[in-house]
């Protein structure tokens, strides 16, 4: 790749129940604003309803809270659940954040991920892929013309719909459309010309598709007169790094099981891990799922993941769970700041090389600060004697 790799996180989040759910949320707030203070590029927060591990229900409202409490990062729905929504409030809703924000926002949509929020909703699943592609369509139109919008489809109508606000961003926020194994979100993302967010990009079969995922998307986009970009296509993974990989492997035991029962009994995630806890850190790295390891490992991890995707990708998102206590979470993040982001950045480069330099050069410069401070004793003495003389 020759563009540096950004870094973000993937919030759902993931609080395991029993706990209280209030300092949960403000948990994942903090967690926001420490990835903010360390430089972290973007966060994406999901939408969720049932299930009761998945807490935020509204990724537009926690943006707007954690909006007030960072400077610098760029903040995504992780996403917003099109089905569920009327496409007119989303726009709206995405266009006002975009101006509280001033441009940090991004809209980033799906069909939904959790079969029992649809069912609560009178979904049917079957319905759920056309319609975030039926409303995704009116959302561009309303964000990308000025023309008003009628649609009489399905679920929805608009008659002669037009935004009263104007993006903040031109020409409006960046959309990205999840994609998870099929190859339905590659294929939205191309025809609409939107960003991809591979959230399932390190499930063994998602690693296995990364390069055709993209060459879809590739196609379709090329179908529809748009660009596919490489640098505006995200991948997630699941990551605990710290300083050895002993203490990384101690670090998960507070909560990588209840993790995983999660999945293997509630959401509907493939080939999760099944065994004795102190055997699923083995089997996430063994499986190439995520890393449980040092910043070293993740680096290797990385670098499979740009092979794999056959020509790169643009961001590196960590998907936010509690695996470790809030502490070793916090660190796994730092320790990423501090050694991996450098590394697919080029940021510690020229310290490097400038600390090589003065080394090699370092007898030549003593050298002449030696002269200089013999000169300036010398100049000192001889006007010291001249006064003396006077």
């Amino acid at each position: 790749m020759d563009w540096p790799l950004r870094f973000g996180t993937f919030m759902a989040p993931f609080h395991p129940t029993g706990q209280n759910p209030t300092l949960a949320l403000h948990r994942d707030l903090e967690l926001i604003v420490h990835l903010d203070r360390l430089g972290f590029d973007e966060a994406w927060i999901g939408e969720h309803h049932s299930g009761g591990y998945e807490l935020i229900a509204s990724p537009e409202l926690f943006i707007a809270t954690a909006a007030e409490r960072t400077r610098h990062i760029r903040l995504g729905t992780g996403v917003v659940s099109l089905p569920y929504h009327h496409p007119f409030m989303v726009a709206q809703r995405i266009v006002l954040l975009d101006h509280l924000t001033r441009g940090r926002v991004m809209l980033g949509v799906g069909p939904g991920a959790l079969p029992s929020d649809a069912f609560m909703l009178g979904i049917d699943p079957a319905t759920q892929r056309p319609r975030m592609e039926e409303a995704l369509e009116v959302i561009l139109r309303l964000l990308r013309s000025d023309e008003p919008v009628t649609h009489d489809g399905e679920w929805f109508t608009l008659d002669n719909a037009r935004l009263h606000l104007e993006p903040y961003t031109k020409p409006h926020p960046e959309v990205a459309v999840a994609a998870m194994i099929s190859p339905s979100g590659p294929r939205a993302a191309g025809k609409f010309g939107c960003s991809l967010l591979s959230i399932g990009a390190t499930q063994r079969a998602g690693i296995d598709l990364l390069g055709q995922h993209w060459q879809v998307c590739e196609e379709r986009a090329a179908e529809f007169d748009n660009v596919a970009d490489r640098r505006a296509w995200r991948l997630v993974s699941q990551v605990h790094v710290a300083e050895t990989r002993e203490q990384a492997y101690r670090d998960v035991e507070y909560g990588l099981e209840a993790y995983f029962e999660y999945f293997r009994k509630v959401a509907a995630l493939p080939m999760v891990p099944e065994g004795p806890p102190d055997s699923l850190a083995d089997q996430m790295n063994d499986s190439g799922a995520g890393v449980v390891g040092t910043p070293d490992d993740l680096i290797a991890f990385i670098e499979h993941l740009i092979e794999q995707s056959d020509g790169g990708f643009g961001t590196f998102l960590v998907q936010a769970h509690e695996w470790a206590d809030p502490a070793a979470t916090h660190r796994s993040y730092e320790l990423i700041a501090q050694h991996v982001m450098p590394h697919f950045q080029g940021s510690a480069v020229r310290p490097a090389e400038s600390k090589e330099w003065v080394a090699a050069n370092r007898e030549r410069f003593i050298g002449a600060a030696g002269g200089a401070i013999m000169s300036a004793i010398q100049q000192h003495a001889e006007e010291k004697a001249a006064k003396a003389e006077g």
